[in-house]
Order: C-alpha cells, then sequence, then structure tokens
C-alpha cells in the first residue's frame, strides 16, 4: 500500500450504463470527451473512469499529478508517435514527464488517476525534471500482443490466467487483465489484505454479490469476502487493480447476525425483540443455477483431493441459518468452561464468556485503532508473510446501480 493512501467507499456491483456521463476532465487537452466515475476518492482525487473520446483528442508533453493509467477498449491510442489500438495500455507515473498522447474519434478507454487529481502540468519535453519523489518510468504496452500465464497462486483451482501491465516495485500495486476459463469455480469466499478493483471486459461470472458481464465494475475495500464463483460459457475476462500483493484468506460458513429491542414499532407501536440474519435475507430468493451449484460441489472435491478438509457448499439462505449453530457452539463452550452465557430475568450473565474460539482482539488488524486510518474500517495495510492475519470485516452496505438488482447478503 502506498504511504498517501486514502479509502474509496465500497462500490459492489454496478453496471457503467447506469451511470451518467459528465465533461472528462483532462487538464491541457484538445478534443471533446465524457467520462462515467466509476469510483472516486473525494479526499485525494483518486478516480476510476470510464472514457468516450467525441472527436479526435489529444494535448502534448506534461506531467501528471497522479500515478495515472489507460487502456483501450476500442479505437486507438497513439502515444509518442507509437499507435496501438484495442488493448493499447499507458502507464505514467506521478511526478515524470511523458511524452504527447492522442485518441481517436470514437475511442473507448478505461482512464484510472491514483493518489493523485487531475493536474497535468504542460512540459517542452521528456528532458523536463522529474519531481523530487517520483522513481518509475513511463510503460507502454500493446496487451494484445502479450500471451496468457497461468496465475501463480496456489488455492484456487487451475483455469485462471494473467497478464501483468503494471507492478510497483515498491508498494507493490499492480494492474494486471485477469481470465477465467470456463467452468473455473471457487466455492469459498476470500478476503485480503489490499482493496481490489474490476472491470468487466468480456464475459460472464457469477458471485455472490450477483452477476460479472461486459460494463460491471466493483471497488471492494481491504478485508471485504467476496467468492462462490462460476465462469460462465466463454470465460470472463477483467482490467483489475489493487494496491497491494492480493493474498486470498478463505472464509466457509459465514454469517450475520444483528438485532436490538424495538421501543415503538412493534405490534401496536410498542415494543419488542427482534433479530435478523444475513440467511433470512437470502431465504426465498431465487438462488444459484443447478450448473452453477454442481460446479461449486466440484470445487469442494478439488479442495479436498489437494488436502484440504473442506465443507460443503450450501446455498445461501438454504440449509439451517448458520448464525443459530455458530451461537449454540458458543453457549456450549461456554458452559463447558464453567461461564454462564445464558440470561436470567432481563440481567445479562456471563456473556463476555461466550466462546467464539479466539480472542476478538487477535482478529484485527494491530494498527487499525490507532494509526492514521482508524476511522475507516476498510483500510488497508501492509502485510508480510508471518504477521498476525486480520480477519475480514463486515460488508453489509455496498453500492449498487439499478439493474445489478437487489443483493441478497450472500457473503456479507
Amino acid at each position: 500500500m502506498n504511504g498517501d493512501e486514502h479509502v474509496r467507499p465500497h462500490v459492489e456491483l454496478i453496471q457503467e450504463d447506469d451511470y451518467v456521463w459528465h465533461a472528462a476532465e483532462l487538464a491541457g487537452g484538445e478534443g471533446r470527451a465524457s467520462e462515467r466515475r466509476l469510483s472516486v476518492d473525494e479526499e485525494d482525487g483518486s478516480s476510476s473512469l470510464r472514457l468516450d473520446f467525441h472527436t479526435d483528442w489529444g494535448r502534448g508533453p506534461g506531467v501528471h499529478h497522479a500515478n495515472t493509467e489507460y487502456f483501450v477498449l476500442d479505437g486507438s491510442m497513439t502515444y509518442g508517435g507509437r499507435e496501438i489500438g484495442k488493448g493499447g495500455y499507458v502507464y505514467a507515473p506521478k511526478g515524470v514527464p511523458t511524452d504527447a498522447i492522442t485518441f481517436a474519434e470514437g475511442t473507448r478507454i478505461l482512464h484510472y488517476r491514483e493518489y493523485g487529481d487531475a493536474g497535468f502540468d504542460p512540459v517542452d519535453g521528456l528532458n523536463a525534471p522529474r519531481w523530487k519523489d517520483a522513481y518509475e518510468d513511463v510503460i507502454v504496452i500493446d496487451s494484445e500482443a502479450m500471451t496468457w500465464d497461468a496465475v501463480p497462486k496456489a488455492g484456487p483451482m487451475p483455469g485462471l490466467f494473467i497478464k501483468y501491465l503494471h507492478v510497483d516495485p515498491v508498494s507493490g500495486f499492480y494492474t494486471r487483465l485477469v481470465h477465467a476459463q470456463e467452468g473455473w469455480t471457487d466455492h469459498r469466499l476470500a478476503h485480503h489484505p489490499c482493496y481490489e478493483e474490476a472491470y468487466t471486459v468480456q464475459g460472464h461470472m457469477e458471485y455472490n454479490f450477483g452477476t460479472l458481464d461486459l460494463g460491471t465494475y466493483f471497488f471492494r475495500p481491504a478485508r471485504v469476502k467476496h467468492g462462490h464463483f462460476t465462469t460462465q460459457e466463454g470465460g470472463a475476462t477483467w482490467l483489475l487493480r489493487s494496491d497491494g500483493e492480493l493474498v486470498n484468506w478463505y472464509t466457509q460458513n459465514e454469517w450475520v447476525r444483528w438485532g436490538g429491542e424495538a421501543v415503538n414499532y412493534g405490534p401496536g407501536g410498542g415494543r419488542m425483540r427482534w433479530s435478523m440474519a444475513s440467511h433470512d435475507l437470502g431465504r426465498g430468493t431465487p438462488g444459484r443455477s443447478e450448473r452453477d451449484l454442481k460446479e461449486l460441489q466440484e470445487s469442494v472435491l478439488y479442495q479436498r483431493e489437494q488436502g484440504e478438509a473442506d465443507d460443503d457448499y450450501v446455498q445461501h439462505g438454504q440449509g439451517t441459518d448458520k448464525s443459530v449453530l455458530a451461537i449454540a457452539k458458543a453457549l456450549d463452550a461456554a458452559r463447558l468452561q464453567g461461564g454462564h452465557g445464558h440470561d436470567h430475568a432481563g440481567h445479562d450473565h456471563g456473556h463476555a464468556d461466550l466462546d467464539w474460539g479466539v480472542d476478538t482482539a487477535a482478529l484485527e488488524h494491530a494498527d487499525e485503532r490507532t494509526d492514521r486510518l482508524r476511522h475507516n474500517w476498510g483500510a488497508g495495510r501492509p502485510w508480510r508473510e508471518g504477521d498476525p492475519i486480520p480477519a475480514p470485516i463486515l460488508s453489509s452496505l455496498p453500492l449498487r446501480s439499478r439493474s445489478t438488482g437487489r443483493w441478497d447478503g450472500d457473503g456479507m
């Protein structure tokens, strides 16, 4: 993670066609373009944008105020006299002089700014001075000419492929194209120490937050659970970014329960005791297809073949409510240890003695209540092999756009 990072809101899942167009914020350029703002950090200007160029557009050499990326979905981009079509990629580091760049009329791109705003200072040429803290160089890639490499990470079943576009040698921030082949599946929920964002450039995948297909996008802060993946016909491809090494930590049998005591919204406007669980949100929803369920169980079998003691996949909202089972286990464990774990006449006795399997303090990052990012649970923090592993955070209210539909709480 970069030392200047802030935290963007959790966006999952949106379809870009649901979003309005704005005049593109491209300082110093000539031509006309519009942008859809997929995700924006209003504290430091970091933005993930979808741009359309309505005319030929260009600007001369200059210095960007943010780490800036351009990726061509359709059309043509020319950087420093080199023209690249679909799949063209340019990374322009913050504070580093860049050459002239142009886009042909009708071109559609993804455009990212990280750790800075849209500022751009024109310069006479590439020999202009760098900012004193700049340490990277411009990258220009034709990703269509690259070959797909198998994802090297252990854990998921085979079938994921990657093209690395940029890796920051200091922070580990990286941008890549990722392809899941048809049939690639993972029945577990993962969380990471860093944020993850992706725009779907091809294909169709189902997962706990809904349907990933062409034009869908998410920005997921660190430690938010996600998974239950099934990849449909033709596979699926994303441009994916994260602000650090994407380590996979897995969860199964997840649950969330909340409740309280109503003061004036019970029967007749009176009091009542109530509770709900994520399981309740999934009850009665259509759920996953028969094909999905078959492939999710095949993912279970794959993990067992690798020597993992894995549980069967149970569709969200079906079977026994996992929160009830977990609370019962905690009560039983507390009683075995001599705790009370029950309520007498409205007095709460021994609730602190419930045995949840681990001290809850051990589930947090050591610094998350004291460092400068303590105001936001979704802040990623550097993690190294051997460090304590923080648990997932609650992910109850992600931003969704209208056509992606209601989230049923799967993976909350």
